[in-house]
Order: C-alpha cells, then structure tokens, then sequence
C-alpha cells in the first residue's frame, strides 16, 4: 500500500530535480533549447520540458475525470512562462494528491480515460508521473551534453553542495 505521504514526497523531489534543470537551462542559449536532435521523440529541449508539464497536468485532470486542453508552443514562449506553468501543475498534482485518502489511493480506478490500456490504481498512475518526469529530465540532460551544455546533477540524490 502506497501512502499519499510518501508520493506527495516523491512527487516533489521531482519536481525539486526539474528547478535545477531549469536553473541550468537558464544559462543556456535559447536557440540550443529549440535545435532538435534527431533520434528523440521531442526532437528539441524545449519540446521535451512541455511535453513533461503538459502529461502530468494531462493525467491528474484524467484522474479527476476533468477535461483539459494539450498545450501549444505559445502557452510557454519563455522560460518564466515554463516556470510558472511548471509550479501551477506541481501545485495542482498536490492539491489533488491531498484530496485523497491512503484507501482511494490505492483502490483501483472504476473508469479509465481511453487513450489508458487498463485500469489502474490513482498511486501507480502518480507514481508513473513522477517515473516519466525522470525519464524526459534524462533525456533533456542528454541533449543538453550533446549540445555542449552539460547540465549538473538532476538526481533525486545530489550531492550535499548542490541547492536543490
């Protein structure tokens, strides 16, 4: 049994490993953000950094069986405009993770939206959430290498020197 504690915990490291990224890519040169590289599936930084807001606020509004629109390149033009939307959506996945209880957390879903293969608990789509912001931080930080931008350590567990 999963408690909303522990992914509540776990939802914020991610999110506290996404502000040091977005620190970093702060210093990096707006164009090297849009250059893709071929051979990922958001072919560009910039598209990868959406694509991880875009499916977390996706799926928690699924979760609550609440519409919600796929963003568009201008909803986030700017860095600030990508902070800002990444702060409205770690708060909103909070919000909705402490409306739970630890039972409705770890009861399977009666419905699923259709684009979901099978039904499944609210804690394991969470904890998916959290599964492929890592996934796509690593592939941004590739692609930051790549670039000649290497970005620091995004890791859950940083060193003690890093801030988080």
């Amino acid at each position: 049994m999963f408690t909303k504690d522990g992914i509540s915990a776990l939802h914020g490291w991610a999110h506290e490993s996404l502000d040091v990224l977005l620190r970093h890519i702060a210093s990096v040169p707006t164009g090297v953000l849009h250059n893709p590289i071929a051979g990922f599936g958001f072919p560009t930084i910039w598209k990868q950094l959406v694509h991880i807001l875009e499916v977390e606020e996706g799926w928690v509004c699924d979760l609550q069986d609440k519409p919600w629109v796929h963003w568009r390149a201008q909803d986030c033009d700017t860095l600030q405009d990508l902070v800002e939307a990444k702060e409205r959506v770690r708060c909103a996945t909070q919000t909705y993770l402490h409306s739970l209880t630890d039972s409705q957390l770890n009861s399977e879903l009666t419905q699923r939206p259709k684009e979901w293969a099978r039904v499944r608990t609210r804690a394991f789509i969470l904890h998916h959430v959290v599964t492929h912001t890592f996934h796509h931080k690593g592939q941004v930080v590739a692609m930051l290498r790549t670039h000649g931008y290497p970005a620091p350590d995004t890791d859950i567990q940083r060193a003690e020197s890093e801030p988080s």
